[in-house]
């Protein structure tokens, strides 16, 4: 994973797979905020730092076992030399519902659709439709969608 010991927020994912489409379910903890003074719950930048992190290992773990049709030709040596500068987030939307601990939290993530796509003159991508949804004990609640682009597939 790309980010900074101080920057890893997920601790465990469960991946699984129905239909050509991946989802998984996490435990993050943030201990400190690695840009911020504590706010004392969950904010944005921190939501997407752990939808990245989740993002990004629910697509090595599919791209490891063929879990996700769209990324069918992709190796992991693919993942990885793609992972930073090809993989982009075209959109981000997210809703809180009620302020998230941020010390011990749950959060789900799922592709919803997966195409690749060929515009006229431009060069292939995968774009990919996906939701997210946080979680505390506490009753905390915050969700979302993102819009992925995968450019300069193989």
């Amino acid at each position: 994973m790309p980010y900074k010991a101080h920057c890893k927020y997920l601790k465990s994912a469960q991946v699984t797979a129905e239909a050509g489409l991946a989802s998984a379910r996490a435990e993050f903890a943030i201990p400190e905020s690695c840009y911020i003074d504590d706010t004392g719950h969950l904010n944005s930048v921190e939501v997407n730092i752990a939808y990245n992190q989740l993002m990004y290992y629910l697509v090595a773990k599919s791209v490891k076992e063929g879990l996700m049709t769209g990324f069918a030709s992709w190796t992991l040596d693919d993942f990885w030399r793609h992972q930073l500068p090809d993989i982009l987030i075209a959109r981000f939307a997210g809703n809180f519902r009620r302020p998230v601990n941020p010390r011990s939290f749950q959060g789900e993530m799922e592709f919803r659709s997966v195409t690749r796509r060929a515009p006229s003159g431009g060069a292939p991508f995968l774009h990919a439709e996906t939701s997210y949804r946080y979680r505390d004990a506490d009753g905390g609640r915050c969700d979302g969608e993102a819009t992925l682009a995968f450019v300069n597939v193989p």
